[in-house]
């Protein structure tokens, strides 16, 4: 936090004139499916500083290439957000089912962790990519997978839409989530909010900004994470926005194009928002 002081000296005398302007420091971060190399992490951290990091198989993969990397992705200055990839609506079949599903994900993602390397407390999010009004199901599902990876010294984030669902009353799946977090058998859950929201206005796109947007910005006002832009670009929703390659991927700065490199960009409060860094 920064602020600007302003003093007016007069014919008169001293008058003192104070101006609190206050300007807050946001970071930017990538995530990616694949591993992007380590001959590349170099290049990359010109631009970001975190990088996700996933702890099973990302959507749509058969292995996780991230997998033995945390020390080098360390080694080059970045910080983390470390992900886990969770249970679809069709998976989990009945609440009692969700409920022991998720305990048991919550298990394997703090196992994860540790073989990895992330010291305790370190946030892991969960990766919900169904959005809209979340069913009892997932509800079950979602919520203990927080109570387990808690219980087990890590901290509980969930990645998850921040748009306004019009097939669904326009509900906000984060909000919606955050709304009934103190049912069941926890009081409170402590839960990080990365909320995704690519849909120009409010994102920029597929930008670079010196000075990321605040995750505010994302229409989630408690939200610490906010993705503002998908490779590919989702023409359903980021139509309108600029800066994508002709093939709708969005490619960073100082790699080669003929690489393919594509990212996901995100703006957060902190360089680490997992505090998942050892030193």
């Amino acid at each position: 936090m920064r602020r600007i002081h302003s003093i007016l000296i007069t014919s008169f005398g001293w008058l003192l004139i104070v101006q609190a302007q206050t300007a807050s420091t946001f970071y930017l971060g990538f995530d990616r499916n694949t591993y992007p190399g380590d001959a590349n992490l170099k290049a990359l951290h010109q631009t970001f500083s975190y990088t996700g990091y996933w702890l099973n198989h990302p959507p749509g993969e058969k292995t996780n290439t991230w997998t033995g990397h945390r020390a080098s992705v360390e080694s080059a200055g970045f910080g983390f957000l470390v992900l886990f990839n969770g249970r679809l609506y069709a998976e989990l079949k009945s609440v009692t089912r969700a409920t022991k599903v998720g305990n048991s994900d919550a298990q394997a993602a703090a196992a994860a962790a540790r073989r990895e390397g992330f010291p305790a407390r370190t946030v892991i999010f969960l990766d919900q990519e169904q959005g809209g009004r979340m069913l009892p199901e997932q509800k079950a599902y979602i919520y203990a997978w927080v109570d387990g990876v808690t219980a087990a010294g890590f901290r509980a984030g969930i990645y998850c839409s921040g748009i306004a669902n019009r097939d669904d009353g326009n509900v906000v799946t984060a909000e919606d989530i955050r709304a009934h977090a103190g049912e069941g058998a926890r009081a409170t859950r402590a839960i990080v909010y990365w909320a995704i929201n690519d849909a120009c206005p409010p994102a920029p796109g597929c930008a670079f900004p010196s000075r990321p947007p605040s995750p505010a910005e994302s229409g989630v006002r408690f939200a610490e994470v906010w993705q503002f832009a998908q490779s590919p670009k989702r023409k359903d929703v980021a139509g309108r926005c600029a800066n994508y390659s002709r093939d709708g991927e969005c490619y960073p700065p100082g790699i080669l194009p003929a690489l393919q490199l594509h990212v996901d960009l995100n703006s957060a409060t902190s360089p680490d928002p997992s505090q998942g860094r050892m030193h």
